[in-house]
Formats: C-alpha cells, structure tokens, sequence
C-alpha cells in the first residue's frame, strides 16, 4: 500500500445533516475499508455516531468558525493533531476550516484536497477571495461537470487538478426491494396521508432558494384537477423559523392546508421517497449536485426537477434522450405553469407507465451515482498524491461482502 496505513484527516463544520456530511462518513468509511484511518475534525450533531459506527474517529474541533483570528488559530491547532495522529493528507469540504486546513497542509507538507459542494455565491473581491481557497486543493474534488466548469471559470484551475466525481447513493440503503411496507405506512400515518391520497414529495431543508413557496404555487395551480394528491414539505428549518413561517402563511392564504404539509426532517428518506408518487426538486439557484432527484431516482420514483445547474447531469428527459427512456421531466425554475403542466403528467401515469420511468431511473443511478463508485475515485484521487493502493483494496473488499 505504500504508507503501512495511511491516515485522511477530513474537516467539515457540522456533522449534523447534509450531503457533504453524509459524503463525509462515507469517505471514512472507505478509509478503513480499505486499511486506513479516518480522522474527522468537526463541531459534531446528529451524525457524529454513524461515523463511529464505520470506523471513523470524530475529533471535536471548532470547525464552523469564520474569525480571521480564531482561524489563525485552529490551522495551529490543525497543524499540531496532524503531526500527533500521523496524518498523510488533509481533505477539506467548506470554505472556512478549508483556510485553516490549507495553511496547516502547508506548513506540515502534506497533501491538501477539497471537495467543491457548493455553488457560492460571489459578490464582490472579499466574497471571491474566501470562496478561491476551494479551488487550491492539491486536487480539487467537484461534484458534478457543471461543479467542475464554474471552478475552472472562476480560478482558472486547470483541469489536471479537477477531478468530477459525483455525489454518491447508498445503493443498499435507497432499494425499493428492502423498504417495508411498514415503513412506508408509518410516514404516511406521521403525515396524516390517507389511504387514497398520493404523495409529491419536496426533500429539502427550508430555506428560500430550494424553491417550497414555487412548490406551494404549484399546488395551489392544480388543486382543483387532481383531488387525491397531498404535497409533504420535508426538511429542517435549521433556524430559519422565519422563512418556515413565512411558507405556513402562504399555505394558509391559499387554503391550502388540506394538502400541503410541512413535516420538518425525515429520518428515513428511503421510505419517504417509496412512498412519494413523484419528488421534486424545485431549487431556484443551481444545485451543485442534487442529492435529492438521485436518491429518489434510485427508489424508483421519478422526478421532476428545475433544468439548472446538476441536476440535468441526472435526471433525464428530452430533448437529452428519448421520452421513453426518461426518468423524470425538466423545467425552468419559478415556471409555476411548467410545473402545473408536468405535475398533471407524472400524476396522469398509470400504474404500468410510472413503474417503467421508475425502472429506468433505477437504472440510471445504479451505473452512474453509486456510493461505491464515489467511494472508489476519492480514493484514486489519495492514492495518486500518497503513492499508496487503497482504491485497489476497496474494491476487493466490497466485492467479497
């Protein structure tokens, strides 16, 4: 292997909900998968035990920081673990402890990548500054072509050091075939679902750009021409208690209250999106990724999703292919008629028309957006800087289980 074992410190503020920190245990879990040791600098949350539970070791460290001085101050205290625990690389997935990752890197030679989640915003030089440490990794992580393409846009990085590796789905965990029936029936008791009623699903944590008030809208627009159709809002406010309000009170002016609901989070997303008839992503800034229309994909339920940023990479629909090889539909963000028109589609299917979108999706996500194949390029990318041959041991091992 090289290294007799080599050890990955990864930094993230939180480990408490989210894609980069579920990418974040899944790496760990990759590590020690294939005969390293994973290390996770972060504040903690509801996670932290699930990196535990694969092998990981969670230090807490004040990762979510933004002070200028206090992040002086933790590449110091990042540079002394990286020299205590023996650390070979040093992987960064936000921009602030990615400031204090780079500069302990640096200065303990060692291997620094980043991991490109988001699309941020850039106003003004100071904004531009603070985003650019994402794109100084050794190599730069992007999570989708269109990731890659802002990254070499915007820091004229060049494509030697971007490597595009998607977001990954837990193929074991998102199988229609494992999801009980039980489960299913439970979240639609939690949601007051009748029997009758079918489910458009948005799964996304509350705030104004992933586009509930649009979902909203759209409800309101066919409420009247499909009457066994209940639209669940489910997501985390995480803090944003104004913004929730402000969308109960749109729900409540349009009367809709009968059908739309928001559930707060939903721990078993597997059996929400079993139980969703159609999900939608509705996000009015480009997604990154899309982590959402994958993973409902992968349950077999199609989507319907705003044609920016990723998640044209994964959801097809024409003109990208052909309307019977699709596994969802497409549509301009904040078009409330686009929606009105595709949501009386998907929910006009018959039984035999979904079942084959579905399979189709299925599919898709099975060959393209797999956790293992996230798992086995992130390791490529440690063994190209360290030498070493975990991407090869991985394998193996998830072959033999």
């Amino acid at each position: 292997m090289g290294l007799k074992r080599p050890t990955i410190l990864q930094i993230i503020p939180e480990l408490d909900t989210g894609g980069a920190e579920l990418s974040a245990i899944e790496i760990a879990s990759a590590v020690v998968r294939a005969g390293g040791r994973a290390i996770v600098l972060s504040e903690g949350g509801r996670m932290a035990d699930r990196l535990a539970a694969v092998g990981g070791e969670f230090i807490a460290f004040p990762a979510a920081t933004k002070s200028p001085l206090k992040l002086l101050a933790n590449a110091a205290a990042i540079e002394r673990i990286a020299r205590k625990e023996n650390v070979d690389l040093i992987h960064a997935r936000s921009r602030a402890p990615a400031w204090s990752a780079l500069i302990a890197a640096r200065r303990a030679k060692l291997p620094f990548v980043t991991t490109y989640h988001g699309i941020y915003n850039e106003r003004g030089r100071a904004k531009r500054l603070y985003n650019s440490v994402m794109a100084r990794g050794d190599i730069v992580i992007a999570n989708s072509r269109y990731t890659a393409d802002i990254v070499k846009k915007r820091y004229a990085t060049p494509e030697g050091r971007i490597r595009v590796i998607y977001r990954g789905v837990d193929l074991e965990a998102f199988d229609p075939a494992i999801v009980s029936p039980e489960r299913i029936e439970k979240l639609r008791d939690r949601w007051n679902v009748k029997n009758h009623q079918r489910i458009v699903l948005h799964a996304a944590r509350l705030t104004k750009w992933k586009g509930q008030g649009d979902v909203i809208a759209a409800a309101a627009r066919i409420r009247d021409k499909v009457h066994d159709c209940v639209f669940i809002l489910a997501g985390d406010a995480q803090g944003r208690d104004d913004y929730r309000d402000t969308l109960s009170k749109q729900i409540a002016s349009a009367g809709l209250e009968d059908i739309v609901r928001l559930v707060g989070h939903v721990d078993d997303m597997p059996a929400a999106f079993a139980a969703a008839h159609t999900a939608i992503v509705a996000s009015i800034e480009p997604e990154a990724f899309g982590r959402a229309a994958a993973e409902a994909q992968a349950m077999a339920c199609p989507v319907i999703s705003t044609n920016i940023g990723a998640p044209p990479e994964t959801v097809l629909a024409p003109p990208r292919v052909a309307a019977k090889d699709r596994t969802g539909w497409l549509v301009p963000p904040g078009d409330i008629a686009a929606y009105e028109t595709v949501l009386l589609e998907a929910l006009s299917l018959d039984d035999l028309a979904r079942a084959e979108i579905g399979a189709h999706a299925r599919k898709h996500v099975t060959e393209k957006f797999s956790t293992s194949e996230m798992q086995r390029q992130t390791l490529a990318v440690y063994d190209k800087l360290l030498g070493t041959s975990m991407q090869p041991v991985f394998t193996v091992a998830i072959k033999k289980q």
